[in-house]
């Protein structure tokens, strides 16, 4: 007898997974099929004599409402499993008539009386229930597509499912699955999916070649087979449910657990071994310090935060993020070549803690990345545009730097909590933003049609490069309005009050090297100049003029550019030295100004104005 499983599809536009199994148990055969001619000749080969197809869907439904009598019965063993069954009624419209299932057991000529003792039969099957009592798991393997399961996190679920599967090598009855190319083919294309459309192709051979074993083992074990319902009302049949197995109990560390794939028991009733237990220790652990994690991540932000107000580079948002138990549970489980891509996750699991930069323009993004470099610990460094760019192609654009503390804030008490943490710090301009996030939000939540895919790849293609041509010209844009004035005097009768967008045109002529700071900032350094007595752009062109721009500039010794604001505030530093320190607004970093006057008298490189107030020097 041959076993055939079909994971049907509920409409013919969408694939259908299709396996046989020959009566040793090898696998014979496992594809996708759309129609229903398709799959009768896909399946007719090894159908014409005794045979057993199992059928993922409803074959028999008369009820017009809710559940039918088989799913009511079934849940009421497996709901607790999370593995019951949806309801089916004819108030559906792919059920409304005679379901497809039916249809195709009529066109291969198949009996589909359950009881039936024919030679060539169809039976409705589940999968959900049957991997429960199949891998004794305490609840099902969470790799069907839901909103908020990351890739990753299918990913490792659904191989989860292969190694059980391939397990059944040495079950009663055996199952053969590694020794067939097409099964070999099929694993390596889900450790290689890029999109959750890729998964769920796969998904659904995979399903099928569940569904052909749960046939094996009906035949093989009747008396250990369960059918809810009956021929009359519809019916599933799948394997019985022990007495002895009940379900994990609901909560956080199980939830992830499974979700990263890590079964409950092996399919022999002990505790899994090896990389399962490793990756179920490592999850129940990361949750445990998860709590840390996010202090460090909220001590990250305000960070880089700090860096980018003190350097004066200019940037829309910082913002981060803390790794969820789920996404850590699923890459924990990653495996490449059938081993642990991340034999020890809590160490190699590099982006528990996230921060994003985003900046207006392509020059920001590396000044960025220049401070990192300058100010933490660079562990690694990734242009994804630039791999991008050098592969021929548009797409994903984003600067990855993996830091850590330096040495000397390591050592003090104020960042303790970073300490011995990495974070991973995404740089982008606001396009790249927002081509990332709505290409997540569309292609990575499963939301495309799998017939739409190819046309729909070549779309954001074509976005991601108009998107680059708009970095480039909002830089010119920049770049040339910066230049414009260049030559342009302070006015002699300008608004006392210097507002932040004087401020920003004067400091573009007076450092045109400079890059633009954030306008908040500018509105800040207003306020500090005002404490200086500065009322005009006239008085502080007079006191910028005493200071030696080259020499501050060497002895800063900046490793990155540094925005217009932080130029100004160290030539106010070298002008009024301990006076500036002591400004009501910079009470908050007189330890930090008081070490870079030192830097700037170590060369000599104060000015004359040596905090003699403004309004008392010659010609003010």
């Amino acid at each position: 007898m041959h076993y055939v499983g079909v994971d049907l599809a509920w409409g013919e536009k969408k694939p259908t997974g299709v396996a046989v199994v020959d009566p040793d148990g090898r696998l014979v055969h496992v594809s996708t099929q759309r129609t229903d001619e398709d799959i009768v000749a896909a399946v007719r080969p090894w159908t014409g004599e005794s045979c057993l197809v199992a059928i993922d869907a409803p074959l028999v439904v008369t009820n017009a409402t809710g559940n039918r009598p088989a799913e009511a019965a079934l849940n009421r063993d497996f709901a607790r499993f999370d593995a019951g069954a949806h309801p089916s009624n004819t108030g559906k419209p792919e059920l409304s008539g005679t379901p497809r299932g039916a249809r195709l057991a009529r066109l291969l000529g198949l009996d589909m009386n359950p009881s039936s003792g024919r030679a060539r039969r169809a039976i409705e099957v589940y999968p959900h229930p049957a991997t429960v009592v199949l891998f004794r798991l305490g609840r099902t393997l969470k790799y069907k597509h839901k909103p908020g399961r990351s890739l990753e996190t299918l990913r490792a679920a659904l191989l989860t499912l292969v190694e059980h599967l391939e397990r059944l090598a040495e079950a009663d009855p055996p199952m053969l699955l590694t020794g067939s190319r097409q099964w070999r083919d099929l694993v390596e294309s889900i450790r290689a999916a890029t999109r959750k459309s890729e998964l769920r192709v796969a998904e659904d051979q995979v399903d099928a070649v569940l569904c052909a074993y749960v046939a094996r083992y009906a035949v093989a074990h009747p008396g250990r087979t369960t059918t809810y319902g009956d021929l009359a009302t519809g019916y599933i049949v799948t394997p019985a449910l022990p007495a002895d197995l009940s379900p994990t109990p609901r909560g956080k560390t199980e939830d992830a657990a499974t979700l990263a794939g890590a079964p409950h028991t092996s399919s022999g009733g002990e505790p899994s071994e090896g990389g399962n237990d490793r990756v179920r220790a490592a999850v129940r652990a990361y949750e445990t310090a998860r709590p840390q994690v996010e202090e460090a991540t909220r001590g990250y932000v305000q960070l880089v935060t700090d860096l980018l107000d003190e350097a004066g580079i200019n940037y829309l948002a910082v913002t981060g993020r803390t790794k969820s138990v789920e996404s850590f549970a699923g890459k924990a489980a990653r495996r490449v070549d059938g081993e642990l891509a991340f034999p020890d996750p809590l160490q190699q699991i590099t982006d528990q803690i996230g921060v994003r930069v985003v900046t207006y323009v392509l020059a920001d993004v590396t000044a960025v990345a220049r401070l990192l470099g300058d100010q933490l610990r660079v562990l690694d460094d990734r242009d994804m545009g630039q791999e991008t760019a050098q592969e021929g192609r548009w797409g994903y654009s984003s600067r990855h730097v993996l830091v850590e503390l330096d040495d000397g804030r390591a050592a003090g008490p104020e960042w303790a909590a970073l300490a011995g943490r990495t974070a991973s710090v995404q740089v982008r301009t606001v396009l790249q933003h927002a081509w990332a996030e709505f290409e997540h939000d569309i292609r990575y939540k499963g939301t495309v049609p799998e017939e739409h895919a190819s046309d729909l790849d070549r779309r954001f293609t074509l976005a991601a490069g108009l998107l680059e041509l708009a970095d480039r010209e909002f830089l010119m844009i920049r770049d040339r309005l910066r230049e414009s004035i260049v030559d342009q005097q302070p006015p002699e009768d300008a608004d006392p009050r210097i507002e932040a967008k004087d401020l920003a045109a004067f400091l573009a002529g007076r450092f045109p090297d400079a890059g633009w700071s954030r306008t908040d900032h500018y509105s800040w350094v207003s306020a500090l100049l005002l404490e200086l007595g500065i009322t005009s752009l006239g008085e502080l062109g007079r006191v910028l003029q005493q200071v030696d721009p080259t020499a501050v500039n060497e002895r800063m010794d900046y490793r990155y550019p540094p925005g217009a604001v932080r130029r100004l505030d160290d030539a106010l530093l070298a002008a009024f030295g301990e006076r500036y320190v002591t400004l009501h607004g910079n009470a908050h970093r007189v330890e930090l100004l008081q070490a870079r006057l030192g830097r700037l008298r170590a060369a000599g490189a104060e000015g004359s104005s040596g905090g003699t107030p403004v309004q008392e020097e010659p010609g003010a």
